[in-house]
């Protein structure tokens, strides 16, 4: 079956015409719907510490500009400096872009590597995936819950210095591809975030000790080859323990990943592909 061809190849002048009424459905979004979102800042640190992450700034991604990934640690240290600090009351929803608002560069924002339609292109903004990749992956080891978040198809980069597990990535394009979860819980919850010289680091906190705790477990991961394309599978289970005993409450399953790889895999030492009848 041969792929869809992208609407920007289709028609620019239609491509262009669509983002702009999908942005302007957003905003209306924003301003008329009936969620309230996160958006008051505290200067005061809450004392308990849920989860943090920190992800490596410079990637080694073959055949692109590193200008561009300095670039990109520039739009991060902006996007950060919006997020920080910010506080998530109960009932109120955590968006990306609500808060990071449009990536222009009067604002800080620098041309970097964007994925569109599965190809690398330089875009204004384009790395902030890399910021709402860690904030998902925190989000989902708390009580929150995810109410939008999209992901790639394929998988497009081998691994580099991964730390989680594949699949839990979060891609955005503002404004109207966004990262938003909600606080259903009747905590308080702060995001923290800011970049040091190598990495991007991320905290969720809150006001005192949960009665549970969350992480993620990777189970059946693979690689296997059907009709000639490789294709990379796992599962992703949440599992919810008892903080003191450690002891397993409930787990469930949250994702099942099954994506097309879009690298040469018999370059990466240690990978073994299986090959499906």
């Amino acid at each position: 079956m041969s792929r869809r061809k992208p609407l920007s190849s289709v028609s620019p002048v239609l491509y262009r015409t669509s983002v702009f009424l999908r942005r302007q459905k957003r905003i209306l979004q924003w301003y008329l719907g009936r969620d309230r979102y996160a958006l008051r800042k505290s200067e005061d640190v809450l004392p308990e510490m849920v989860v943090s992450h920190s992800s490596i700034l410079m990637r080694e991604l073959a055949g692109t500009d590193r200008s561009l990934q300095r670039n990109k640690v520039t739009s991060l240290k902006t996007a950060a400096a919006l997020i920080d600090s910010v506080i998530i009351n109960p009932g109120e929803v955590f968006s990306f872009w609500r808060l990071v608002g449009k990536p222009v560069e009067k604002r800080g924002f620098l041309p970097g590597l964007q994925l569109s339609f599965g190809h690398l292109v330089s875009m204004v903004g384009g790395g902030l995936c890399q910021f709402s990749n860690l904030l998902h992956w925190m989000a989902l080891q708390t009580p929150m819950e995810i109410t939008e978040r999209h992901r790639h198809s394929f998988d497009p980069f081998p691994d580099y210095r991964r730390t989680v597990p594949f699949g839990t990535g979060a891609t955005v394009f503002y404004n109207y591809l966004d990262l938003m979860f909600k606080n259903n819980t009747t905590w308080r919850f702060q995001l923290k975030t800011w970049v040091t010289e190598n990495s991007l680091q991320g905290e969720i906190r809150t006001e005192k000790i949960l009665p549970c705790r969350f992480e993620i477990e990777e189970r059946n991961h693979r690689f296997i080859r059907i009709g000639g394309t490789v294709y990379r599978e796992n599962e992703l289970w949440r599992k919810e323990t008892d903080p003191i005993t450690s002891k397993l409450v409930a787990e469930e399953l949250i994702m099942k990943n099954h994506a097309e790889v879009r690298y040469d895999v018999s370059e990466i030492p240690g990978i073994e592909v299986i090959e499906s009848d």
